[in-house]
């Protein structure tokens, strides 16, 4: 049985499609987004975070790894990353939890096993399990017997992606999802690849496939999209307007929500405990008034204004209805 690399898991959630929902990070994306809400979620491989404020300095983590990939300093603890296995060795040493890995291997089966628990949230309140990440696809045949497995238990799925992925891997995945959350970040293909690594071409043509797909099904797969908003690079009316119309040019009678997801740093400290620099760092939270104007753009772009809706967000005052 495939095995897959999971970040982590996040219960009683009410953000990644309907319903309270348990939330599976995969590791892994194909996109470098300057504004990554999830850093550690990027690499496929097995990392280690440094919580600074738990360190004593004792060098026990140093002395153990079998890598040699660890050097303490006077302003703290250097990981020689590109050495760096994810062995977990100094984790396991550390006397304080000061290192931890992040992720781990588990089997479908064994996921499964540890979601249907939460069968009960699940059944009184229309929620299920959403693949999220990093980027799911990329993880395909694991992703595919973890969906597979959990439609064959009643439990309703999402796959949350940024769509840059084969057309193939989607053609595995769709037949057992019930819902997809797709981004769609930027529509310009240049400021696309300059804020996230890559054009959106394929993304687009992805996007097109999940609103045709069928698989003999008596409706489609639900389709939500959703855009976040970045001061500086997604935020603008030229953008919000240009997707929408595209939408509503193209994807009028799939689309039943749009989610505009304001930005939010909550993850300023595990870009640091990641030892990476966060461009986004001193961006302060999104005024609710320049949320309310986002949301009036995107609604008198050409797509139905009742579906434009705003995702759970933090603001500098009270958040929008």
């Amino acid at each position: 049985m495939t095995l897959g690399h999971i970040l982590h898991l996040q219960r009683l959630s009410t953000e990644d499609g309907p319903g309270i929902r348990t939330t599976v990070f995969l590791k892994g994306c194909p996109l470098s987004c300057a504004w990554c809400h999830n850093p550690e979620a990027i690499s496929p491989r097995l990392q280690i975070q440094w919580f600074a404020e738990r360190c004593l300095g004792c060098r026990t983590c140093v002395e153990t790894c079998p890598n040699k990939c660890l050097h303490m300093t006077d302003a703290g603890l250097i990981i020689d990353r590109d050495r760096c296995d994810g062995c977990a060795a100094c984790g396991l040493a550390c006397p304080s939890g000061a290192l931890e890995a992040l992720g781990r291997l588990l089997t479908a089966e064994e996921l499964i096993a540890e979601l249907i628990k939460d069968r009960a949230y699940f059944a009184a309140s229309g929620g299920g399990v959403t693949l999220s990440g990093g980027e799911p696809t990329m993880q395909p045949e694991f992703a595919e017997e973890l969906l597979q497995g959990l439609r064959a238990a009643g439990i309703h799925t999402a796959l949350d992606t940024c769509g840059l992925c084969p057309p193939a891997t989607l053609d595995r995945l769709l037949p057992h999802t019930d819902l997809v959350l797709f981004d769609l970040k930027l529509l310009d293909s240049k400021a696309h690849q300059q804020w996230t690594g890559a054009p959106n071409s394929r993304i687009l043509d992805n996007l097109r496939l999940v609103a045709d797909f069928r698989d003999g099904r008596s409706r489609p797969v639900d389709l939500w999209i959703r855009t976040p908003l970045i001061p500086g690079a997604t935020v603008g009316d030229e953008n919000l307007r240009a997707i929408g119309q595209y939408l509503a040019a193209n994807l009028q009678r799939r689309v039943t929500r749009w989610e505009l997801c304001a930005f939010n740093n909550l993850c300023r400290d595990q870009y640091r405990r990641l030892g990476q620099k966060w461009a986004f760092t001193d961006t302060p939270l999104m005024p609710a008034e320049e949320l309310r104007a986002c949301q009036t753009v995107a609604r008198a772009s050409g797509l139905e204004a009742e579906i434009v809706a705003t995702g759970a967000v933090r603001l500098t005052e009270c958040a929008v209805e």
